[in-house]
């Protein structure tokens, strides 16, 4: 949700930044909207002022022109208030899709136009005919496609034996890391209300994109960002509170409804996947310095494993709806002759604070406002594991673990 203040005082301004996220949308319908809006609200409550003044000066002598005169401003009130109801519902929708306002610095467009601002290590040189992640697995059988999709349909994966090993001794590396950042340890619902996502910002912009259980009105989590935005939904918190730092390990469920192309097959985009998230909460002051300390704390596990990647800061048309600006984890992934994003590193502002109401306040006696969050991929399981496989490969077929993991292999089994 964005500042309807802002958007009422510097209209122009508020608009180009919406049209460099969005194009498309109808900014013109949303500013005449409020406005007719704001001239209603004080239609009607000058009628309502006008009825309880006739009201009180004609309880002791009620004139038959005070009748007349009051039954026509009840008359003149009840279409106004028809008009304002009729005019609430849509207005509400269109503000709930406005997407965040993306930073001025961002570069402008869509994929095409992303920056990369960072680069580390370079792209494995290979002395033999390499493989994708795929048919690796031929032979070394770490997830296994065909099984998960007799149970649970197409895009879902099954790990087991030495995949299912990497996979938690991943997992508790990255928390390890993020524990040693500052970030604290939290496990979350899987199941959460749809108003939790709206919270998150995930609806109504993303309806359709997540499973929901009817009967019970719940949805899976597409992330643990929702369930950790939702922690201090509602709440007022002291300003000696903030930062208020959190790392999570969930599954994450996505419907990502469509067809999936030859470059998305294997691990690459699957429905459930198990994903390790950091989230902030902190002071508007504070937050871009929030972010760069968050994608340290991503980037360090990559440079554990040894990975090439780069980071790339998104333009306006790719940063996610929730987010004013997003550096992507970009890792190298030979088999598939490209970088894909294993971490999206993205401040929120406060976009998600102002649908959740998460505010704060230096002293009892001040008035509260609302706070930024933050939330980074550290990181997406999946994909990680692809860019081991893939950049590990040995001539023989084999895979060679990098020291750090086969260490926290060691230590889990």
């Amino acid at each position: 949700m964005i500042d309807l203040n802002r958007l009422r005082q510097e209209p122009e301004k508020v608009k180009e930044l919406i049209l460099r996220k969005d194009p498309s949308f109808p900014v013109d319908q949303l500013i005449e909207q409020d406005k007719k809006k704001r001239t209603l609200l004080l239609d009607v409550e000058t009628l309502r002022k006008e009825k309880n003044s006739l009201a009180t000066s004609g309880a002791k002598n009620l004139t038959p022109e005070l009748r007349e005169k009051s039954i026509s401003i009840g008359k003149d009130l009840k279409i106004k208030e028809d008009e304002l109801a009729a005019i609430d519902k849509p207005l509400h929708a269109l503000l709930a899709s406005v997407p965040n306002l993306p930073y001025e610095t961002l570069p402008l467009g869509g994929k095409e136009a992303n920056k990369p601002v960072k680069e580390v290590g370079s792209k494995r040189e290979f002395d033999f005919p390499f493989k994708n992640h795929m048919e690796l697995n031929e032979t070394l059988k770490w997830f296994d496609l065909t099984m998960a999709t007799g149970m649970s349909g197409s895009q879902f994966v099954l790990y087991r034996g030495l995949g299912a090993k990497i996979i938690y001794a991943l997992t508790r590396l990255m928390l390890k890391n993020n524990v040693k950042h500052g970030f604290e340890p939290v496990v979350p619902p899987y199941l959460v209300t749809e108003q939790a996502l709206y919270n998150a910002g995930e609806l109504p912009k993303f309806e359709g994109a997540y499973y929901k259980i009817e009967a019970d009105k719940l949805c899976l989590i597409p992330t643990s960002e929702v369930a950790l935005t939702n922690m201090y939904a509602n709440s007022i918190l002291s300003t000696a509170q903030l930062p208020m730092r959190m790392t999570s390990w969930t599954s994450c469920f996505r419907r990502e409804a469509g067809g999936y192309g030859a470059t998305e097959r294997g691990l690459i985009r699957i429905h459930q996947f198990e994903k390790v998230e950091l989230y902030s909460i902190c002071t508007p002051e504070t937050s871009d310095t929030e972010q760069e300390r968050m994608l340290a704390c991503a980037e360090n596990i990559l440079q554990m494993l040894g990975l090439h990647y780069r980071v790339s800061l998104l333009a306006t048309q790719d940063c996610s709806f929730q987010s004013a600006r997003t550096y992507d984890l970009e890792v190298w992934l030979p088999g598939q002759d490209r970088y894909y994003e294993v971490s999206s590193c993205s401040n929120c502002t406060d976009f998600q604070a102002r649908r959740a109401q998460i505010r704060h306040r230096i002293a009892d006696d001040q008035k509260p406002s609302l706070v930024h969050t933050l939330n980074a991929s550290s990181l997406a399981l999946p994909r990680l594991m692809v860019a081991l496989m893939e950049n590990y490969q040995q001539a023989d077929g084999s895979v060679k673990l990098p020291a750090v993991l086969e260490e926290e292999m060691n230590t889990v089994w």
